[in-house]
């Protein structure tokens, strides 16, 4: 039987080889799951199929794990490497009923009894044909059970879609030294196997497709939504009928109308997207994710957004990972013809820009969102509210976790998971629009002639990043936090705008813990970091080493991606990307790369992305750069006086009270590069490598200058209103900015102003009448004097000065 079964499989492998792709999940097993390649490890599918095992192998043998087909040899005696959980249709018999896998279990056990240092991996492993969830008025989709003709077919046409997923490792050696080694254990073992591939099916797959009517009627028959239209009808004074006609069209214009199909098309057209955009798509921390579905949480998704291409991005790679792409919240301006269609389709729902005023619109998307929770549909939106022009994380708009967190406290029953994610590129298709903004220009309405014009300018723009930061159990979260939260009330409890106010901003800084640094960034905060935006070739290189060395050897976090090529490498990368200005020139000296002028603002974009990952030590090697020699209980003093706003600002993890430890991190490894020399508690520059010093300083300067124009404003008019006080920062930054030469779009943007003042509110740089108090803010500014230049504080006061002339800046409005 076993040369016929041979034969059998080797009839299969030619048509599979050319019908199904290989699509392991993880696409690196051995890493992402840590298997022990030099341990024995055995298979486990879930049901008998030869076909499944032919696909199996196929997959195995092109990522380097051991063929299933060859046994375990162990101790001179051999052992099946591969098992089958559980009988299925099929054409030959082989050797997969349950009992015998228990038995192989039982025998793998039994060896770990005399051989110690024996550590069999069990790796549960199955074949996904097709990853559709079916409709709930159709019923349930046969993703299991499927015989020759059934898979014959399935090859056919879910030949791209089938995907080999490999799951965690059991290790035998654990189970043997925790519940020892009988048939008991062996049976316990297959059933774990069992469920988990149950658990599995649903992760990869999700719940039904709803009925689009069907949830609508749902939904406008629940109390909240027909007390809603009532109060529509009384207000408008119109019939309770007319009322509810205008829910039925904004759930219409609200709801997604996902189709797996559709799904399937946006895969391939969405794997030519990127082969034509970008080098490469690189994942990292999916196993976070894939362990959440398996574990049955409600999982948001909560990127930063880049660019209109994030939404398209993150689904497809969630795709690839085995998970269900997400239910997206997308911007009504996305809702244009023909796209709107398309990306419904693809799991949109779209939501107005504001619900103010507007009852019975804020119901239904509250409760419509809440539905989806309550279905079992993964979710996605943009905390940031729009896309960022700076390259920075802007202030989180809360109304969605808002939402969130009342769907929790209402009736969701499993635990919601909140997944912060970081997506960069090495180059946004929009920043060249984004610029055009902030000088000024009127945003362009998305429209189909903007999609014609952006694809027409598809070329390779480097890679792109997808990280998957630390997730936010949201009951633990709350536990933890506001233990009160479980407790009904009819008002809105006053914890809950805390905790809102609280998840969001963690949110923030798990996706700038995660953050991606890769050529672009670095090239970028180098050259930027020059006042003539050019370094020589050999400067350049020594920057970029020092930057890559920096955060492999004092870690921003264990997420934060760093790349691992060599300088050289990296830099050669960004002198052949298209579009980002970075130009090679030569003299009698060498070489000079240089950054174009009209290219300067695009850049700021790509620094800014990893800005935060820099603002600490750029901070440090400031201090002691212009102090040149110092102690170094001054260098901390200062720096944790101005740390509670950068934190703030840009979202930095670090606690206040852990803060000294890392200053002293940072100032050891400055030393360890020779940037700067420590003699006991003294800290001097190192004249030797002072201009490498002098572009690390740099990254923070324009930071600094922002918050001595704010501090100079209120030591002169202490009793100055927070609005007015914005205005005249932001007014006093833009003439700095003209006059300095500053490109920075963020220099002067309000809202970074406002973000500024608000951390001097919290941190008591007010007194309680509201006046700024004078001599506790002298302290910051004896500190910003050291540090900022003579030519540019003269600029900030001779502006402060004139702006003191104009009355009308000086109250608020």
């Amino acid at each position: 039987m076993s040369t016929l079964m041979n034969l059998y499989r080797k009839c299969l492998e030619f048509p599979l080889s050319f019908l199904v792709k290989d699509n392991p999940i993880p696409n690196n097993p051995i890493e992402e799951l840590h298997l022990n390649t030099e341990q024995p490890i055995v298979y486990v599918l879930p049901y008998t199929s030869q076909t499944d095992l032919v696909i199996f192998r196929k997959n195995c043998l092109s990522i380097g794990l051991p063929d299933p087909l060859i046994e375990n040899e162990i101790n001179g005696q051999h052992f099946p490497r591969y098992v089958f959980l559980d009988e299925g249709r099929q054409f030959f018999k082989s050797k997969g009923a349950k009992k015998e896998t228990e038995t192989v279990f039982y025998n793998y056990l039994e060896l770990h009894r005399t051989l110690t240092e024996l550590d069999v991996q069990v790796v549960p492993v199955s074949i996904l044909w097709g990853r559709s969830p079916g409709r709930e008025d159709k019923g349930l989709p046969n993703l299991r059970l499927l015989n020759g003709v059934q898979k014959t077919i399935a090859a056919i046409w879910f030949g791209r879609d089938t995907f080999v997923r490999f799951s965690q490792a059991v290790s035998m050696r654990y189970m043997v030294d925790n519940h020892a080694a009988d048939e008991r254990i062996s049976q316990k073992l297959a059933r774990i196997a069992k469920i988990h591939f149950a658990r599995q099916r649903i992760s990869a797959t999700g719940p039904r497709l709803p009925n689009r009517q069907a949830m609508f009627n749902k939904l406008l028959q629940l109390p909240e939504v027909l007390q809603a239209i009532d109060d529509e009808a009384k207000a408008k004074n119109i019939t309770t009928e007319k009322a509810r006609k205008e829910a039925e069209k904004i759930l219409n214009e609200i709801a997604a109308d996902t189709n797996h199909t559709s799904l399937r098309v946006a895969d391939r057209f969405l794997g030519w997207l990127w082969n034509k955009l970008y080098q490469g798509i690189e994942v990292e921390n999916a196993d976070r994710v894939r362990k959440l579905a398996l574990e049955g949480h409600e999982i948001v998704y909560v990127p930063c957004h880049r660019s209109h291409i994030d939404y398209l991005l993150l689904s497809y790679v969630l795709y690839h990972q085995g998970l269900v792409p997400p239910h997206i919240a997308a911007g009504i301006n996305l809702n244009f013809w023909p796209v709107g269609a398309i990306f419904r389709s693809w799991g949109a729902f779209f939501i107005r820009r504001t619900f103010k005023g507007n009852r019975l619109y804020s119901t239904l998307f509250r409760e419509y969102l809440a539905e989806l929770f309550h279905r079992g549909y993964s979710v996605e939106y943009f905390i940031e509210g729009g896309r960022s022009r700076t390259g920075r994380l802007l202030t989180p708009k809360t109304g969605m976790m808002s939402m969130t967190l009342q769907a929790l406290q209402q009736r969701q029953t499993r635990p919601i998971s909140v997944v912060p994610v970081y997506v960069g590129y090495e180059h946004v298709l929009e920043v060249d629009t984004y610029a055009k903004e902030l000088r000024g220009a009127e945003k362009e309405k998305e429209n189909a002639g903007l999609v014609l014009r952006v694809i027409k300018k598809l070329r390779n723009l480097g890679q792109g990043f997808v990280n998957f930061g630390e997730p936010i159990t949201l009951n633990n979260y709350l536990n933890q936090h506001y233990p009160e939260w479980k407790t009904q009330t009819d008002e809105r409890p006053i914890w809950f705008n805390k905790a809102v106010d609280s998840v969001s901003h963690q949110v923030m800084i798990n996706i700038n813990k995660a953050a991606a640094v890769n050529a672009m960034n670095l090239t970028g905060t180098a050259l930027l970091s020059s006042r003539q935006r050019a370094l020589s070739r050999e400067q350049l290189l020594e920057q970029l080493e020092s930057y890559q060395q920096f955060l492999l050897n004092v870690p921003y976090s264990e997420d934060v991606i760093v790349p691992t090529e060599t300088p050289e490498v990296m830099l050669d990368h960004v002198l052949h990307l298209d579009r980002v200005g970075v130009v090679l020139e030569k003299d009698n000296f060498g070489e000079i790369i240089r950054l174009e002028r009209n290219f300067a603002v695009l850049m700021t974009y790509y620094r800014n992305n990893i800005q935060h990952l820099f603002v600490l030590p750029s901070l440090i090697a400031s201090v002691i750069l212009h102090y040149e020699a110092t102690q170094k209980d001054l260098v901390i003093d200062a720096v944790s006086k101005i740390y509670p706003f950068l934190k703030a600002e840009l979202f930095l993890h670090i606690p206040p009270e852990n803060i000294q430890e890392k200053i002293e991190q940072i100032i050891a490894e400055l030393h360890r590069q020779q940037l700067i020399q420590c003699n006991d508690n003294m800290l001097s520059i190192n004249r030797a490598r002072v201009r490498s010093l002098q572009l690390w300083a740099s990254s923070v300067r324009e930071i600094l200058q922002r918050y001595a124009i704010t501090i100079s404003i209120l030591q002169n008019t202490p009793e100055i209103g927070r609005a007015a006080l914005e205005k005249e920062s932001q007014h006093v930054a833009q003439r700095l900015s003209v006059l300095h030469g500053i490109n920075a779009p963020e220099f002067f943007d309000k809202a970074v102003f406002s973000t500024f003042i608000a951390s001097l509110k919290e941190n008591d740089y007010f007194t309680e009448t509201g006046n700024a108090d004078t001599a506790k803010l002298k302290e910051l500014s004896d500190i910003l004097n050291r540090i900022i230049s003579t030519e540019i504080q003269l600029t900030i006061k001779g502006s402060v000065q004139k702006a003191e002339d104009e009355p009308e800046l000086n109250s608020d409005n």
